[in-house]
Order: structure tokens, then sequence, then C-alpha cells
């Protein structure tokens, strides 16, 4: 009886366990804000999760992740294509966003078409990155190549500035820096958009290692991103100021960014992944193949474990 009690005690004043930590890279992008949002708001902390959210550079991220200091990340479909190809094993497990016209090419007024940019100097992140993948999609649609352009690399928000700034003849790059260019008439216009190229699509990954050991934890991701969505939707004046601080924009300036995108719920989730992820993993891995950014095709069907949105 004693001992009974004994243990009795014991547990009830056992700490409770630990939230499970992960390190998740990203960007500004603005499609990935919901996860911000996630973390301000205690999202995150009420699944059980104790989440840090590390800004990295889209082409550092996958060195991060082999090196251990990222268990997940954020980024684009066929990037997760790359990492993987690269040996920095990876498994998708939902999907954040869809651009519809927040990815695009600025450029210099003279340039009319997406042909008259053969010779002409554009700035892109390095390849193996969304900004880059967007340059090669649109010039492949309009039988050219990067090699047929000279690529500067540089990351979106600085590649935004600099073409401002009156540097390069284009660039490649995405909300919020997309926006500064489109009230500016006398510096450029945007060529070319995701709403003529359909092919920016989000999602978030995890190392097999991070979720074998945390079988919860890519459920507990999942929840908490679609609870963020919710909380938009319930509460947008405030999820907007937070997310907007979070990449110096009003709240106001959050919103106009971000009605060029289009955030995936459960049941979006549901319907990509039945489909439209493998019909598009497929269509890109080919180019990637033909730019040399992989070797060979990759296995579709091993690319996402799926099971926390199911």
């Amino acid at each position: 009886m004693f001992a009974a009690a004994l243990l009795a005690s014991a547990a009830l004043s056992a700490p409770a366990s630990a939230d499970t930590k992960l390190a998740l890279g990203m960007s500004g992008w603005t499609g990935f804000a919901p996860l911000t949002l996630a973390k301000e708001a205690g999202i995150f902390k009420k699944n059980g999760l104790d989440v840090t959210l590390e800004k990295v550079p889209q082409a550092s991220r996958p060195l991060a992740i082999a090196s251990g200091s990222l268990q997940c990340a954020a980024t684009t479909v066929e990037t997760w294509m790359v990492w993987n190809a690269s040996g920095v094993t990876t498994k998708q497990i939902f999907q954040l966003d869809k651009s519809y016209g927040a990815d695009g090419l600025v450029v210099r007024n003279d340039i009319k078409t997406v042909a008259d940019l053969k010779g002409k100097t554009v700035a892109a992140s390095a390849p193996g990155t969304s900004p880059y993948f967007l340059l090669a999609w649109i010039l492949n649609k309009n039988g050219l190549s990067p090699k047929d352009v000279k690529v500067v690399n540089m990351e979106p928000d600085a590649a935004a500035q600099a073409f401002l700034a009156g540097q390069n003849d284009a660039a490649s790059t995405y909300e919020p820096f997309l926006s500064s260019v489109r009230d500016k008439p006398d510096v450029g216009h945007i060529l070319a958009t995701t709403l003529d190229y359909p092919m920016i699509l989000d999602t978030v990954g995890c190392t097999p290692a991070f979720l074998e050991k945390n079988p919860g934890a890519a459920k507990a991701l999942a929840d908490s991103y679609f609870e963020a969505l919710d909380m938009i939707k319930k509460e947008p004046e405030k999820s907007y100021q937070i997310m907007g601080a979070d990449v110096k924009q009003s709240a106001k300036e959050f919103e106009e960014s971000a009605h060029y995108l289009r955030w995936a719920d459960r049941d979006e989730n549901k319907k990509f992944f039945t489909k439209e992820f493998q019909d598009f993993s497929t269509t890109a891995a080919k180019l990637l193949l033909s730019m040399g950014l992989i070797k060979e095709m990759p296995d579709v069907s091993k690319l996402a474990d799926t099971s926390a949105v199911e």
C-alpha cells in the first residue's frame, strides 16, 4: 500500500512530457507565413511542438538538413527532388500553398516577350531553387533555356532591390518583393507570373529519421498549419499583422501580397496529393533532368508521406 502510494505521488509530481523540438527552415515568402502565425499565436505549442523557424536561403537549406541543424523545411515540390537526388533524404508531408501570380519575372520596359530575354542578364537564385526553376520553366516553355541568358545569382529580395536600383535586365523573384515593382512603371514591368505559368507549389517536408523518431510530429505540424489558416479566416486583421511584421509589412500590405497565392487547407491537400502532385512531379523531374540538376527520374510514389492529411 505504501509503495503504491509512493508511486502514485511520484506520478503526480512528474513533469509533463516535453514538447517535440524541431527546427524548420524557410524564407520570408508570403506563402510560408501561416507557419509564422502558428508559431507566434502559440498553435504549435498547443499541439505539443517546440518549433524554431529558421530563415535559411533556399540554396542553403539542404546543407542545414544534412548537418542536422534543421529537421524540416518549407520549399517547392521540385526542390525536394533536387535535394533527394543530392543525397539529402526527405519526405514531403503536407502542401502549403499554390502561387497565383505571386512569383514572376520583372523586366525592363524594352523587353516585351520572353524571346527578348535572349542574351540578357537575369538575377535569380542559384540552380536548385524555386526562382531559378521558375526562370528555367518559363524559358523552356518558349523554346529557350538558362544557357540563353546570363544568370546572376541573387536571392529574391536582393534581386528585386537590385532591379529597382537599375541593375540587370530582369529578375526572378516572388512576393512580397514582386510587388515592389508593380507600381514602378518607369523602372520596368512584370513580364510573366505563375498566372501565366502555374508551377510554384510549396510543401513542408522532414527527414525520415525525424519522422520515425517522432511519429506524431507530422500530424501535429499539419494540424497546426490548418489551425493557422482557420485563424486567418476568423481573425484576419490580427493574423495579417502578425504575418506582415515578420517580413516588415503592414497588415494591409501583407493582405495585398497574399492575394497572389492560395493557401491549401486539409481538403485541398487531399485533392492535391491524389493526382496533381504526381503529375506535376513527373513533369518537373523531366525538366530537372534536362537541366542536369538530377541524374535520373525519381520514384514519385516515394517523395511524400501524406498520412498527416488523410
